[in-house]
């Protein structure tokens, strides 16, 4: 079937998906899925990264190190993200200084891109932090003591088999803010971001077709989270303890 042909039954049909036939809709829509997609690896990876720096933080004998850190959870964990968009992007921002472009424009040494990663990635990395360090609590004071017993030196135990342990206990709760970290690259909306919610709403706002653009955004949103989740339900069965049994899904 043509491209004139599905055009004219979809329309027919009361659907007007121009994404179908429109090669600069569909451009917009795929180059919006693009950025979301590397909006949520670029936030996994960074939240991650921070997660393991705040948990050791967190448990650092140095007083100023732990109360740092435990301010830094405490502020992330209790603010909205749009909010923390907001307070970067406009605020921190603005006090940036300014670079050529290579087109002879100004602008700010981070763009809406940059500070979206960084903001989901912050946000993200407090509670990954707070399941990783709860991971690092639930390792059995006994197992550390026949670490000990062993002669095994502080920071052996503490690579092969404190971290090893404590990743277990909480990839259950890390899978659960990976899968936020990912819904949340929505928010990037806000500041003119062209992901997938911002490129819909181009698309939608050119050819009145807003039902039809919601369904699709809704059905792909669902495909991306749906896929993350088995993903890692299979990560957590590939790497769960002997004789340990997951909790059923819900």
């Amino acid at each position: 079937m043509s491209e004139a042909n599905l055009r004219l039954w979809l329309e027919q049909h009361d659907l007007l998906l121009s994404i179908v036939w429109d090669p600069m809709d569909r451009q917009r829509f795929l180059l919006g899925l693009g950025l979301t997609l590397l909006l949520s690896v670029a936030s996994i990876v960074l939240s991650l990264l921070i997660g393991v720096l705040g948990a050791a933080s967190l448990g650092s004998r140095q007083r100023l190190l732990r109360g740092a850190s435990a301010a830094y959870v405490a502020l992330f964990r209790n603010t909205p993200l749009l909010v923390q968009l907001f307070f970067f992007y406009f605020g921190v921002g603005a006090l940036l200084p300014l670079i050529d472009d290579g087109s002879g424009a100004s602008v700010r040494l981070l763009n809406g891109t940059q500070w979206a990663i960084i903001v989901i990635a912050l946000h993200s990395g407090a509670f990954q932090a707070e399941a990783l360090r709860a991971g690092i609590d639930a390792v059995p004071r006994a197992t550390l003591d026949a670490a000990a017993a062993l002669g095994m030196q502080e920071r052996t135990v503490l690579r092969h088999i404190v971290l090893p342990l404590a990743l277990r206990n909480s990839l259950p709760a890390m899978g659960n803010t990976v899968v936020q970290t990912i819904k949340s690259t929505s928010i990037a909306y806000a500041i003119a971001v062209p992901e997938l919610l911002y490129a819909s709403n181009r698309i939608w706002s050119d050819n009145f077709n807003v039902a039809e653009m919601m369904q699709v955004l809704l059905l792909v949103w669902l495909l991306l989270i749906g896929l993350s989740s088995w993903l890692l339900r299979r990560l957590e069965r590939h790497l769960r303890l002997p004789g340990q049994e997951l909790p059923d899904a819900a």
